[in-house]
């Protein structure tokens, strides 16, 4: 008996589907459990409906306290709103409307398109430089790179420091990124202020500065 009541729960139609970037950006906007799991019931339904407040308790099983924290805390994050608007009858009722967090999903759907990109172009000039392909390994040490709050700009600058000293692996690159973080260098204005100093007292070409072996 027990088991046949799970099976038609998990087999009937009330149940949720949730894309994962969602969750990521529920994630990244630090959201309760509680706050999120009323964003998603809210998203499998229909936006701006009426706010069903005994439905949406049994529902979700909810207490009134944090039912009404929920909507607080999805209200404090823009991301959900309660509006009154006048029925057929002329009666006011409460409407509840998540469009903002449609709005901020898009939003972050853009910019994580965006930054995959610019990551792919990072990934292809690395690989125009070395004349090959990287290896899964390398992938993920330029994605740590990155992770770690090195900008693309500079990992780009230290990837051209490599190939002018005929060296195409990515521990050097990895020497001058440490290099450059000791020096407090963390974008390529920082190098080339770097470089015309050191060409002012050391009349030193370009080309030929040696960051690893700095004094």
């Amino acid at each position: 008996m027990i088991k046949k009541k799970m099976l038609d729960l998990i087999n009937n139609n009330n149940h949720f589907t949730v894309d994962k970037c969602v969750l990521k950006c529920a994630r990244q906007m630090k959201l309760d459990i509680n706050s999120l799991i009323l964003l998603i019931y809210l998203l499998n339904g229909k936006d701006n409906v009426l706010f069903d407040y005994k439905k949406i308790l049994d529902d979700l099983d909810f207490s009134e306290k944090e039912l009404l924290e929920a909507i607080s805390a999805l209200k404090d994050k823009k991301l959900l709103s309660i509006t009154m608007k006048k029925n057929e009858e002329g009666i006011l009722e409460e409407r509840l409307s998540i469009g903002s967090f449609y709005e901020i999903l898009i939003s972050k759907i853009l910019e994580d398109n965006n930054e995959q990109t610019d990551n792919e172009d990072l990934f292809d000039n690395f690989e125009s430089e070395f004349g090959r392909t990287l290896s899964p390994m390398e992938y993920d040490i330029i994605n740590n790179w990155i992770e770690s709050g090195i900008s693309k700009d500079l990992i780009s600058a230290a990837l051209k420091e490599a190939v002018f000293s005929g060296v195409s692996n990515l521990r050097y690159i990895d020497k001058i990124l440490y290099e450059w973080n000791k020096k407090g260098i963390k974008t390529s204005s920082d190098i080339d202020k770097k470089r015309q100093v050191k060409e002012e007292e050391k009349s030193e070409p370009f080309y030929e500065y040696d960051w690893l072996n700095e004094d």
